[in-house]
């Protein structure tokens, strides 16, 4: 989980400011805006807080994705390490996209308040004050929680869950489904266990599928969380829609999209060469202290 991190944040800020920051353009002007405004730190903004949480996620979510699938193959064949058919990897997925959302949206929002504080936002008020576009809002990830917490309540902290949901329930079937089957087909029969070059590559494919697919239910999650750092324009999932394809017509809703398919291919490989081979050590342990 923390590979997949390091090795995303970047371009998950490229992704979270195209999104819902103004004056960007495309990707290049994006990354070299941030650059020349930010320097190289600029690109790691909001990267703690994932990074400290992330491994509660991941566990999370990879635990209850594989023990619904067992606990789906005991129900239906009495035998929990068989190996699952569609449907089971289908639900076990929409489970694990489900829980995800309780820990993953406090997380999200804190990042991309980080990340969208010194944004430019056209209608903010532009009198100077602590608030301003331009003067950072927020210390750090604690105080962000903090203030979060204390003007807006635990719906503010939750700000954006209904459209995590709509991205994540189905946004893991396409991550889970195409993992599970592309490394089964690619591992020669006879391995126990995938090899690491066909997790790499499963896992990338299906992270770059999954992140792809999910691109328009993830602009209205980033605009929805980066809404409060200066203003509150949205009322909800819906209305962010409705504004957003209004005063930008459909395209806006696949803004970030390149960046997404690429950003989840490395990011992917990393987390599930991470969690096959932890999976793989920690059964040789438990083999070699009961034989």
């Amino acid at each position: 989980g923390a590979a997949s991190v390091v090795v995303g944040h970047p371009l998950d800020t490229i992704k979270t400011r195209l999104q819902a920051g103004q004056g960007y353009g495309n990707t290049l002007n994006c990354v070299l805006a941030v650059y020349r405004n930010e320097s190289v730190a600029g690109f790691f903004k909001g990267m703690s807080f994932p990074l400290a949480s992330i491994a509660v996620y991941s566990s999370v979510v990879f635990g209850v994705f594989s023990n619904t699938q067992r606990l789906l193959s005991q129900l239906r064949h009495g035998d929990p390490s068989r190996t699952p058919v569609l449907t089971d990897v289908a639900l076990a997925s929409m489970v694990a996209g489900f829980v995800s959302v309780g820990i993953g949206t406090p997380v999200d929002l804190v990042k991309i308040r980080l990340q969208m504080q010194i944004q430019p936002h056209i209608e903010a008020n532009t009198k100077l004050k602590p608030t301003v576009p331009g003067f950072p809002v927020y210390r750090g990830p604690i105080h962000c929680f903090k203030t979060v917490l204390q003007k807006e309540g635990v719906a503010g902290i939750y700000r954006g869950a209904g459209a995590m949901l709509l991205r994540d329930v189905p946004g893991y079937c396409l991550y889970f489904i195409p993992y599970t089957f592309l490394c089964g087909w690619i591992t020669p029969d006879g391995c126990i266990s995938p090899n690491p070059s066909s997790i790499c590559l499963a896992g990338g494919v299906a992270g770059a599928i999954s992140w792809g697919t999910a691109t328009p239910m993830d602009v209205v999650k980033s605009r929805l969380q980066a809404d409060g750092v200066y203003l509150n324009k949205y009322k909800g999932t819906l209305d962010c829609i409705l504004q957003s394809y209004q005063n930008e017509g459909l395209k806006v809703f696949f803004r970030g999209i390149t960046v997404n398919a690429v950003r989840g291919f490395p990011m992917s490989s990393a987390m599930f060469l991470g969690y096959e081979l932890s999976l793989k050590a920690m059964k040789r342990d438990q083999t070699e202290t009961n034989p």
